[in-house]
C-alpha cells in the first residue's frame, strides 16, 4: 500500500546550480560518444543542421513541458499527473512509465558507464593504447566478455552514483553537478585545442562545420529528430523531477533554452576533439559508436602526449555518465522517497540493490548470458530498445498531450509566466503551439521510426 506520509523536500539552491544540475542531467555519454558517431555516420554538418532543427521541435518543448509540470507539482515524476490531475488517475501513467523507463536505462547504462570507468584505469596504466584498431578492439573484446570485470565495474558506478545521491538534492546532486561541470567544459577545451594543433584539423573542422546537403535523405532526417528528442533526457521523468526541486522564481524557458544551447556546445567541442585527430591519423568518420572505446586509444596512442590525453578524454566520459546518470537516479529515489516515506538512504540503498540484480542481466549480455535472447535481443539490447524506441517517446508523447490539450493554455501561460511575474507572452504562445501540434506530430514519427513501421 502506498503512504501519503509527508516528506520533507530538499531543492536546489542556487540558480547556477539548477543549471549545472539540469545540464549534468541533458550532457552524457550521448554527447562524447552517439553525437560525433551519429554525425560522422551521417555527413557531418547537414546532420547537425537537421539535429538542431529538431531539437527546437521536439527535444525543447518537452523539456519546458517537464520541468514546467514538477516545479508546479512540487512532486516526483508519477505524483505529478495525480497533483495536476486527480480526476483522472490514468494521466498518472505517464509518471510510472518515465520511472520504469528511468530504471531500464540504468539498468544497461550503469554498465556502458562502467566500461568508461573501467577505461579511466585501462588507459592510465597503457593497456588500452595502440594505434593498431585490431589491438583496441581486442582489449574493448576482452573487458566486456568477463563477466567478472562486467559486475565489478557496474557494481563501482552505482554505488559511487548512490553515494551522491544519499546525500540529497542540494548536498549532493547541486553540489556534485557545480563542480564537475566545469571540468569537464575544460577537459573538453584542453582536448580541442591539441586536436586543433594536428596537421588534419582543417579537413576535421570542415567534416563537421560545412555542411553537404546533398547527403541529407529521409533515412539522416529521422536519425537526427531521433538524437533530438533523447539528447535532453525527456520522456524518462528526468525533468519532471528536475523541475520539482526548482526556485518558484526561476526561469524555466530560458533555463531550459541555456541548458539546450550548452549541451550542443558540448557535443560540438566533442566533435572538435575526436575528428581532426581521426582524419590526422587516418581513421574514418564512419566508426560509428565504436569510435569510443576503439578507435580513439588508437587516435590518441599516436599523438604527442597521447597517453595523457587519452585519460583525459575517458575522464570527460566518466563525467558526462555520471551526471546523467544522478539525474535518473534521482527519479525511482524520488518516487520511493516521497510516495512510501522512505528515507533517502533507504530508497536509495533499494534502488541500487535492484538495479544490481537487474542490471547484472545486461552486464552479462556479452558473456555468460550471451546465448540468452528474448524476441532476439540479449538483455542489453532488450531494454536499450524498450526505453528509447517505445517507452520514451511515449512519455514525450503524452506529455505533450497533457500539456497541450488537457492542462491548457491558462495554466501553462500561468507557471511559465511565474504567475505573471515575467513578461514573456511571445515566447509562451510560441511554446504552447509547438506542444499542442508540432511536438506530438514530430515524436510520434520519431516512435514509429523506433518501432520501424517507417
Amino acid at each position: 500500500m502506498e503512504t501519503s506520509k509527508p516528506v520533507k523536500r530538499d531543492s536546489f539552491t542556487t540558480g547556477i546550480g539548477v543549471i549545472a544540475a539540469t545540464l549534468g542531467s541533458a550532457v552524457g555519454l550521448g554527447n562524447i560518444w552517439k553525437f560525433p558517431a551519429l554525425t560522422g555516420l551521417n555527413g557531418g554538418a547537414a546532420f547537425i543542421t537537421v539535429y538542431l532543427l529538431s531539437t527546437l521541435m521536439a527535444g525543447l518543448p518537452v523539456m519546458i513541458a517537464e520541468l514546467m509540470l514538477g516545479r508546479r507539482s512540487k512532486s516526483d515524476a508519477l505524483t505529478t499527473f495525480r497533483v495536476l490531475h486527480p480526476k483522472r488517475e490514468s494521466w498518472a501513467l505517464i509518471g510510472a512509465a518515465g520511472v520504469l523507463s528511468a530504471f531500464l536505462i540504468l539498468a544497461f547504462y550503469t554498465e556502458v558507464a562502467g566500461w568508461v570507468f573501467a577505461y579511466v584505469f585501462k588507459a592510465a596504466s597503457g593497456s588500452v593504447l595502440s594505434s593498431d584498431p585490431k589491438v583496441t578492439s581486442a582489449a574493448f573484446a576482452s573487458l566486456i566478455s568477463d563477466p567478472v570485470q562486467s559486475i565489478f565495474w557496474q557494481c563501482c558506478v552505482l554505488l559511487f552514483v548512490g553515494g551522491i545521491i544519499v546525500l540529497g538534492v542540494s548536498k549532493g546532486i547541486e553540489s556534485t553537478t557545480k563542480r564537475l561541470m566545469p571540468v569537464l567544459f575544460l577537459i573538453l577545451l584542453m582536448i580541442g585545442v591539441r586536436s586543433l594543433m594536428l596537421p588534419g584539423a582543417a579537413a576535421g573542422l570542415s567534416f563537421l562545420f560545412h555542411p553537404d546537403f546533398s547527403k541529407v535523405t529521409g533515412a539522416v532526417v529521422l536519425t537526427a529528430m531521433g538524437l533530438a528528442f533523447f539528447k535532453l533526457s525527456v520522456g524518462m521523468g528526468t525533468m519532471i523531477t528536475y523541475g520539482s526541486y526548482f526556485r518558484d522564481d526561476q526561469n524555466i524557458p530560458m533555463t531550459a533554452l541555456r541548458v539546450m544551447l550548452a549541451d550542443l556546445t558540448v557535443s560540438l567541442l566533442a566533435g572538435i576533439a575526436i575528428f581532426p585527430a581521426v582524419f590526422t591519423y587516418g581513421f574514418k568518420p564512419e566508426a560509428g559508436p565504436s569510435l569510443l572505446f576503439i578507435t580513439i586509444p588508437a587516435v590518441f596512442s599516436q599523438m604527442p602526449f597521447g597517453n595523457v590525453f587519452v585519460v583525459l578524454f575517458f575522464v570527460l566520459g566518466a563525467i558526462a555518465a555520471t551526471g546523467a546518470m544522478l539525474s535518473i537516479m534521482e527519479v525511482p529515489v524520488a518516487y520511493l522517497h516521497q510516495r512510501f516515506g522512505f528515507t533517502r538512504f533507504r530508497a536509495t540503498a533499494l534502488t541500487v540493490a535492484l538495479l544490481a540484480l537487474i542490471g547484472s542481466t545486461a552486464a552479462l549480455s556479452n558473456s555468460t548470458l550471451a546465448g540468452f535472447k528474448l524476441f532476439g535481443m540479449t538483455m542489453f539490447d532488450l531494454y536499450d530498445f524498450l526505453t528509447s524506441n517505445l517507452l520514451l517517446p511515449l512519455g514525450g508523447f503524452f506529455i505533450c498531450i497533457f500539456v497541450g490539450w488537457v492542462w491548457g493554455e491558462q495554466k501553462v501561460r500561468a507557471a511559465l509566466s511565474n504567475d505573471g511575474a515575467l513578461e514573456n507572452r511571445a515566447m509562451i504562445s510560441t511554446f504552447f503551439f509547438i506542444v499542442r501540434y508540432v511536438a506530438p506530430v514530430t515524436i510520434l514519427v520519431i516512435l514509429l521510426r523506433g518501432l520501424k513501421i517507417i
